[in-house]
């Protein structure tokens, strides 16, 4: 008797098994809808669905093939379990970054990401990432290191002053970081009525640069600890994600101290 690995097997070493039950969980097919939908020969179609008859996943009327409740099960069943897989491998990389620890938070949620890495001979495209959702976005909210870089300072000024609504709360040593990158710029868009800028002393951004609220999109910055470089960015626009982001940004905003009087061009 085959086992339940067996049957993975089964179904995981051919595109074609796997493309005519998603066919026939669309809708009812003919043998020719199905061969148009697979590109699968004539006698590898009649083989799968002999296959799929003697397992009870299909059943004919006339012509027609359709699934059976056992064939919805699998189909559904198999299709998560691929999904899982696809979600496991986009975050293989940077999942030692992710803040997994952080309650609340569960990998399923960035499960659709955009994962934005160094490319050979050019490292700046996850810079550019957080420069795009920066541009893109009419509020942005977050913590940590999350813009630091001075291309994704340009934006975020840029954006602050063009009129986007700005919250960000800063470690003391990325903030005089960013004060340092240039003061004046930083001190206008500072002073910008749409602009908040808040100072907490213990931000868990010493395993990752930081979180981004990017109007209902959410970003990681994921960093190398050794040499501080930035390896990826993760953003979704996954609503577990977004309600997950915010409830622990407002908790770090709720702790943190405001800068009332502006940043000072020192």
């Amino acid at each position: 008797m085959n086992t339940p690995l067996d049957e993975i097997e089964f179904l995981a070493r051919s595109d074609h098994r796997v493309e005519v039950l998603n066919a026939l969980a669309e809708r009812p097919c003919d043998r020719t809808d199905l061969r148009a939908a697979t590109g699968a020969s004539s006698p590898t179609m009649g083989r799968i669905l002999t296959d799929f008859e003697d397992r009870r996943w299909i059943d004919r009327d006339g012509r027609t093939y359709v699934l059976t409740r056992l064939g919805e099960f699998v189909t559904g069943r198999f299709t998560e379990l691929r999904e899982a897989m696809a979600t496991e491998r986009k975050l293989r990389d940077v999942v030692p970054w992710l803040p997994c620890e952080m309650d609340g938070f569960t990998v399923d949620m960035f499960a659709d990401a955009t994962v934005s890495y160094p490319g050979p001979g050019y490292p700046y495209e996850p810079v550019e990432r957080v420069t795009q959702l920066i541009e893109n976005a009419e509020s942005m909210r977050g913590f940590g290191t999350t813009i630091v870089k001075s291309s994704n300072l340009e934006a975020a000024c840029r954006a602050i002053i063009d009129g986007m609504e700005f919250e960000f709360i800063y470690s003391p040593g990325v903030l005089e970081t960013i004060i340092a990158w240039d003061p004046e710029k930083v001190a206008e868009a500072d002073a910008c009525g749409n602009c908040t800028t808040f100072v907490h002393d213990s931000l868990p951004d010493s395993d990752w640069c930081g979180l981004g609220i990017y109007d209902d999109r959410v970003g990681i910055c994921c960093h190398d600890l050794d040499t501080g470089m930035l390896t990826a960015v993760v953003d979704t626009d996954s609503p577990a994600a977004l309600a997950w982001a915010t409830s622990v940004y407002e908790r770090y905003r709720n702790e943190a101290r405001r800068i009332d009087d502006g940043i000072a061009v020192t």
